[in-house]
This record gives C-alpha cells, structure tokens and sequence, in this order.
C-alpha cells in the first residue's frame, strides 16, 4: 500500500470518529443548566486541602500513631475530610444547583447523636432523637432546595 493511501485512511478515519467533549462547564452552559457555584474563597483550594489534610490526619492516625493521639487524629481526620464534601454540599444545595437534602440532614443529626452518647444517654434515645432531628432537617431542608 502507498504512503498517499495510508494517510487518506488515516484522516477518513480521524474524521470520522466523534469531536473531543466539551469541558463540563461548557458544556452545562450550553445544555442552559446553571454552572457550580463558586466558593467564597474561590481561587484558593480550600476543601480539596481540608480534604487532602484530612486523608493525612487519618493515615497517620491509623497506621503510624496509637494510643489516644492515633484517637485523636482520627477523629480530625474525619472530621476534615467531612467538613469538605459538606462545604460543597451547602453551597450547591443553597444555590439550587443540586439537591443534597438527605447528607445535609444527616449533619445535625449526628451532632445530636453524638452529645446523646457522650452524655450517656441509653442507646433508645439516642437513636430516637437523632432521627427524630434528622428527619425534622429533611423536611426543612427539602423545602429549602424547592424554593
């Protein structure tokens, strides 16, 4: 086979397979959906560093430190590494971007959860009342994305 006709293939075949996607953002924007709002702080990666430092807190809370410093970085860990996605969470759940009703209701009721248990309340209480509240934040909340 020729060299010409090897090309010839080559840029029938490049023109006929289908064009690159867009970029997301563009391609929302011409699809008329609204763009991701933009964080306050926007140019400056805050929730992917609370994330990243989140990833670190954990890894060195479980695998290298122990005691009740591997317990305490764990817990930071976790609660960075949650307090990015829930970050997110608000903003695209306020702007009406994207419904997170039920991860945003869970927030409150794990704080309750929490302050039951380490008030010791019995295991019954705790698990009434923090569904009692998470489902109170549902109603609330879904109310809120529908306005």
């Amino acid at each position: 086979m020729s060299r010409h006709r090897r090309k010839g293939r080559r840029r029938a075949a490049a023109s006929a397979r289908p064009p690159a996607p867009a970029r997301p953002v563009a391609a929302a924007r011409r699809a008329g959906r609204p763009e991701r709002p933009r964080a306050p702080w926007h140019p400056f990666p805050l929730v992917e560093l609370c994330v990243f430092v989140g990833i670190v807190l954990l890894l060195l809370g479980g695998l290298v430190i122990r005691g009740d410093q591997g317990k305490v970085l764990l817990v930071c860990g976790m609660a960075l590494g949650s307090l990015g996605g829930l970050d997110t969470a608000v903003r695209e759940h306020w702007a009406g971007y994207r419904p997170h009703t039920t991860l945003l209701a869970a927030a409150p009721a794990v704080v309750v959860a929490a302050l039951l248990y380490f008030a010791r309340a019995p295991w019954i209480v705790v698990i009434l009342a923090a569904g009692a509240v998470g489902a109170g934040a549902w109603a609330v909340l879904r109310r809120v994305y529908r306005r």
